[in-house]
């Protein structure tokens, strides 16, 4: 469903746009996905609305198939990028896994902001982005997907989010329907 609706107690929720995943080889060019979170975190906080800036610092120890990396990470890899840089007022949150709530205070804080509705933007689509959309449908809040503000390292993995499961999880919208959205319900 595209987006109809930005509600009063909304919260924009900005995953993984830092220092290592931004350098990563993606569909969509990071530096546009970063400008658009960019956009819309300065227009959420212009509105007193809450933004939320979360990093990804580790992996959830379960096995997999794929092989683990044995390389250590940058000293900078868990930075946000320098255009999503904290401002006063910001929430930041480190996971651990994929889905920014378990093991953090992402609910209990978007709880006592009063938060109905969830805007998501990031990299990846299909994993930080999806994983964190998906517990959000399932705790409750309106989902609502920057589609524009997001990219992924898989063409078709990014497609399906976007075409198959993001519109079953709640409304999607470009960066400027979102933004026309929060402005004109103010």
């Amino acid at each position: 469903m595209s987006v109809t609706t930005v509600d009063a107690r909304s919260a924009l929720l900005v995953v993984d746009l830092q220092e290592g995943t931004v350098g990563l080889p993606t569909v969509h060019p990071a530096s546009e996905v970063v400008g658009r979170a960019a956009e819309l975190a300065a227009v959420f906080r212009s509105y007193g609305l809450p933004v939320v800036l979360i990093n990804v610092a580790g992996g959830a120890p379960g096995r997999n198939e794929l092989p683990k990396s044995r390389s250590a990470p940058a000293p900078n890899w868990t930075d946000l990028v320098p255009q999503m840089k904290a401002e006063a007022g910001d929430h930041v949150v480190t996971k651990k896994t994929w889905d920014a709530f378990p093991g953090t205070d992402l609910d209990t804080y978007l709880r006592s902001q009063n938060v109905t509705q969830v805007v998501l933007a990031g990299i990846a689509t299909s994993i930080g982005v999806e994983s964190t959309a998906r517990s959000a449908y399932a705790l409750g809040y309106h989902v609502t997907l920057a589609t524009d503000a997001m990219t992924d390292l898989d063409p078709e993995t990014h497609t399906n989010a976007v075409e198959r499961v993001f519109p079953k999880l709640g409304e999607t919208g470009t960066t400027e329907e979102i933004i026309g959205l929060v402005k004109s319900s103010r």
